[in-house]
Formats: C-alpha cells, sequence, structure tokens
C-alpha cells in the first residue's frame, strides 16, 4: 500500500540519520525505537523489519540509496503532506517541541516540497532533540543498579518481583512469563484508570483475567494487579510497556488480550467510550488492525459498551 511504503521509506531514513555519526548508545537505540514504534501504518511485520535494521549501523551509500528510494515515494502533494504529519507526530510525541525542532521541520518541509537532498542533515538535527529526550527520561528513572533494566523495561515487573522476595513468596512461573504477566497488569490497569478511578469491580476483573490467561493462583494475581494499579497513576512509560509488550507476544496472544481488555473495561457494568478509545490505541500500537479491534469490541455485548 502507497501508505505503507511511505512510512516504511521515511522510518529507514530516520534511522539512517540517527546513525549518521557511526555510534548510538544502547540506550538511544532504545529511545529511537520507543519513538518509532509509535507511528502509525506498520504492520508487525513491518517493525520486526525495522527492528532488525535499527541495531546496525549505516554507510554512506546505503543512506545515498534510503534517500532516492524515498524520494521515489513522494510522489504527489498528498505524500508530502502526510510524511510531514508523521514527523510532526514524532517530533511531538513527548509533548515537547524544541525551537530547533521547529526550525527544522520547517527545513525539512521546503526540502520535502523540492525533493532534495538536503533533507538528509534536517532529519538528524530534528531526531536528536526527542531521542535525547526519551533518554533523559529514562536516565532519571529510579536505578537500583542490578535491576535497572527491568524497572525501566517493565516497572510492575520489578516491583511485584522485590514484594514476592520481601515476603518470601515465588511465583511458580518463569521470568519471562512473569514479565509478560506484569505488563499485561499495567496494560489492564491503563484502561481500568481511563476515569481516574478503578473500581473494586474493575479489581476483581483483573485478579480473574490474569488467573484464567496466565494460569497463576488468585493471591499471586492479587499482588500483580495491586502493584500494577499502584504504579498506573505514577510514571509508567507506556511507550517501553507496549513495545515491550509487542515484542514478547505473538499476534494471536494480542488478539486474545484485545478481549481481555474489555472484559476489563467492562468489569464495573459497561465499558464507557473514553475506555474502548484507549482499547483501539492500544490496539494500534500493537500493530493491530481496525477490523481486529472492531470484532474484538463487538464480542462485548451491546449493553455492557457505549456506543
Amino acid at each position: 500500500m502507497p501508505k505503507e511504503r511511505l512510512i516504511i521509506s521515511l522510518v529507514k531514513v530516520l534511522i539512517a540519520a540517527a546513525w549518521a555519526d557511526g555510534e548510538i548508545s544502547h540506550e538511544e537505540i532504545n529511545s529511537l525505537k520507543d519513538l518509532l514504534f509509535q507511528l502509525p501504518e506498520m504492520t508487525a511485520n513491518d517493525w520486526a523489519r525495522l527492528d532488525m535494521y535499527i541495531e546496525s549501523p549505516v554507510d554512506e551509500a546505503e543512506r545515498a540509496r534510503l534517500i532516492d528510494e524515498l524520494k521515489g515515494v513522494l510522489n504527489t502533494p498528498a505524500d508530502r503532506a502526510l510524511t510531514l504529519v508523521y514527523l510532526d507526530q514524532l517530533v511531538a510525541a513527548d509533548g515537547q517541541v524544541s525551537d530547533d525542532e521547529l526550525e527544522a521541520v520547517g527545513e525539512i518541509t521546503t526540502a520535502i516540497e523540492e525533493v532534495n537532498t538536503g533533507i538528509f542533515g534536517q532529519f538528524g538535527r530534528l531526531l536528536r532533540g526527542p531521542v535525547q529526550r526519551r533518554s533523559q527520561a529514562v536516565a532519571l528513572s529510579p536505578n537500583r543498579e542490578s535491576d535497572f533494566e527491568d524497572f525501566v523495561r517493565n516497572k510492575v515487573f520489578y516491583h511485584v518481583r522485590h514484594r514476592l522476595e520481601s515476603s518470601g513468596d515465588n511465583l511458580e512461573v518463569s521470568d519471562a512469563i512473569l514479565r509478560k504477566l506484569c505488563l499485561a497488569g499495567g496494560l489492564m490497569a491503563r484502561v481500568a484508570f481511563v476515569d481516574w478511578e478503578i473500581t473494586e469491580d474493575e479489581f476483581k476483573t483483573m485478579v480473574a483475567v490474569l488467573q484464567k490467561g496466565w494460569d497463576i493462583s488468585q493471591s499471586e494475581a492479587v499482588i500483580v494487579t495491586e502493584v500494577a494499579v499502584s504504579e498506573i497513576g505514577k510514571t509508567l512509560d507506556y511507550y517501553r510497556m507496549t513495545r515491550q509488550f509487542f515484542s514478547l507476544t505473538s499476534e494471536a496472544e494480542r488478539l486474545a488480550f484485545l478481549d481481555v481488555l474489555f472484559t476489563v473495561a467492562a468489569g464495573d457494568g459497561r465499558a464507557s467510550h473514553e475506555e474502548i478509545e484507549e482499547i483501539r490505541m492500544i490496539s494500534n500500537v500493537l500493530k493491530l488492525t481496525h477490523q481486529q479491534f472492531i470484532q474484538a469490541k463487538l464480542k462485548l455485548p451491546r449493553e455492557k459498551r457505549a456506543d
């Protein structure tokens, strides 16, 4: 599809721009992934290819080829306008836009209109601010040294594991499964917390679906839910949480998880419009199609969901 070719070509050039000085730190790579993962029009297969692509330096010859490829898909004013929409979404992803970034967008706009190679240097300039802010946000997270990666990637997992260790309890599941169910708990809590309140019925529903979906005991599901609920109103990193959940799950698991999210949304009797919209956004970020979202939504009886 034209939109898909455009976004893939654009993202490849952005990755090449990030590698322009020949080196990207591990955290800058993760921050770049966080930002690019949020862009629309990419399928799960597209992201899998790009995820691998990000990990390796891009030399000058390949940069030139990628710029030519992008120029080749900027065929119409609509294509060029759509590219600018994607760039605006990228640069404003964290809610902050500097004067330098606005200036870079303006220069990119001119370069796109003229379809000239001067666009490449401006892409690198545009990316520096958002990537640095992402890296700084992660760096400012509380750090417990050896557990830092777990804390940054999955705060719910970090707190659940430490709570279990301090109480002498132990979940009878692997760390990989524990990470996955903690991420699920965080996303469920995000849906339930849309109205700034998680009711007792919603809490009980979250416990029940964790028990059923991951075959854990009620007490274990309660611990995960309690931690997820306590963290959701603080600084859970939605970018890392969604990207990590995506990386740990198959498409079939993500589809089944949509049903779980709708069950949680209706846990207090009825899924609100705001909760349904939150699930729609999560569905988009997890690279599921609009049709898959609608099919999951329609599984919920009409009387249990807002129109």
